[in-house]
């Protein structure tokens, strides 16, 4: 943790020019493993005091960096400088103010930071240049990094959505760093919908709304992320639908996540879904083998400059996992990791046997088949429509063509029967579902578009 200076002057740093050097050494190392962005928002402000004996004293400009700095990169720092000499051996924070001296009375030049996030803190490590593009996804990194330039947009709010583990949170993050750096001196609040009720029903209880509105409808980018939970909370919501009106209309921009369309949040007042959906809906799909081949490989360049060139994970290996692990990124990246680790404990090479055992129970778990309602939500989320419709009566084309895709699919990626499939969408004969398969058989032989359509969905399911 961040601690005061001790009573003891560090030697100034004008007598010792190999410090100096050595500190630019450091921070270009520092710069070099990190990236850019995360330098620049989190490392940039550190500023060195001195060396006092073994110690080595750096000062940040507020408590707040300080304390990110020692939960997230002391023990790198103190590597580094003992790198550069051995005895120097230890690291130690202080908070300087900008344009503060230090306990010898030397000025300690502290750069200015952005002001600081509100609500949740922002993590340095998802950034624009750690997010793997591909097809799946490649429209809500355009919005979200063009929205983080902080020049004219032509949409807000952005709405991202996808199922979990895809990358919406990772987006999130990396706008709010970005902008932040486009824009240092804008105020950044993000937000899950689950922090934001908790601090409203708060507010609520100390009858200070006031200073609650002010907070947020203040800053220049708000992001709520997982927006479905505040799903039949109506006073939340109440808030909600004032506070992004506010931020719309003063030009400020608005960010929100949830795990599927606006169109298919059930529980959410419809003026709500109407400002959702007034600027960019953008989905992020599940990735396809491509992408998460594509994942892995910068997954496996990051592990290896962090653990040494030693770190061998074949490529047979790699493209193992991107073919076994479908469900999301987030489970991917996890299993590499797992296996990586797995690996350096027992000693052991890094084969598809030893993958094979070490993600057994992860194996078998994607074993498992796709299921009526997974489909049905996939097919609603696709076709924009609601998942109640594929259940209703409704016979209206934007309906009718839907509902037959999703039992078509029903019948080729489950074993359930013509008779339980009925019975999944609305109670219906099995009649039916066996004529939504011949006809969507017949129109994907005359209709590319729906063949198109057909062959997305199969990959998005079925991985």
């Amino acid at each position: 943790m961040a601690t005061n200076l001790s009573t003891a002057t560090p030697a100034p740093i004008e007598a010792m020019p190999s410090i100096a050097a050595m500190w630019e050494t450091v921070r270009s190392v520092l710069r070099h493993e990190c990236g850019t962005r995360t330098f620049d928002n989190w490392l940039r402000p550190i500023a060195l005091l001195g060396v006092e004996g073994d110690t080595v004293r750096l000062a940040l400009p507020t408590a707040f960096l300080a304390d990110w700095v020692a939960n997230h990169f002391l023990d790198r720092l103190r590597l580094l400088w003992t790198a550069q000499s051995a005895h120097l051996r230890h690291v130690a924070l202080t908070v300087v103010p900008a344009g503060a001296t230090h306990a010898g009375g030397t000025a300690v030049e502290v750069p200015t930071i952005a002001a600081p996030c509100i609500g949740l803190p922002l993590e340095p490590r998802y950034t624009f240049d750690s997010f793997v593009v591909g097809k799946s996804n490649e429209l809500a990194y355009n919005a979200a990094a063009s929205l983080a330039e902080g020049g004219p947009i032509g949409f807000n709010p952005l709405f991202l959505h996808g199922t979990t583990g895809l990358g919406k949170t990772h987006l999130m993050h990396a706008i709010g760093g970005a902008f932040r750096v486009h824009r240092p001196g804008a105020k950044v609040a993000y937000l899950s919908a689950e922090k934001f009720t908790n601090d409203f029903l708060a507010a609520l209880r100390a009858k200070d709304t006031i200073a609650f509105k002010e907070r947020l409808r203040t800053v220049d980018l708000l992001m709520i992320d997982d927006v479905q939970f505040i799903a039949g909370k109506e006073s939340t919501q109440e808030e909600l639908f004032h506070t992004m009106n506010e931020i719309i209309s003063a030009g400020k921009r608005l960010v929100i996540t949830a795990d599927r369309s606006p169109q298919n949040l059930e529980g959410v007042q419809d003026r709500i879904l109407s400002r959702m959906a007034w600027g960019l809906v953008a989905d992020i799909n599940p990735a396809d083998y491509e992408l998460r081949l594509n994942i892995l490989h910068a997954k496996v360049a990051g592990l290896r400059e962090t653990i040494g060139p030693a770190l061998a994970v074949p490529d047979a290996v790699v493209e193992f996992l991107a073919r076994k692990i479908t469900a999301n990124v987030r489970e991917l990246e996890g299993a590499l990791n797992r296996v990586v680790a797995y690996a350096r404990l027992t000693g052991r090479e890094v084969s598809i046997d030893f993958t094979r055992e070490t993600l057994a129970d992860l194996l078998r778990a994607h074993e498992k088949k796709v299921t009526i309602e997974d489909i049905q939500r996939r097919v609603a989320d696709y076709y924009q429509i609601k998942f109640a419709d594929l259940l209703s009566a409704r016979r209206a084309r934007e309906v009718a063509r839907p509902r037959q895709v999703a039992m078509y699919l029903a019948k080729r990626l489950t074993p359930r029967s013509l008779p339980e499939i009925g019975r999944r969408f609305g109670n219906r004969d099995h009649t039916t579902v066996m004529h939504a398969v011949k006809r969507i058989d017949a129109l994907r032989a005359a209709d590319r578009e729906l063949d198109a359509d057909v062959t997305r969905l199969h990959h998005m399911l079925d991985g």
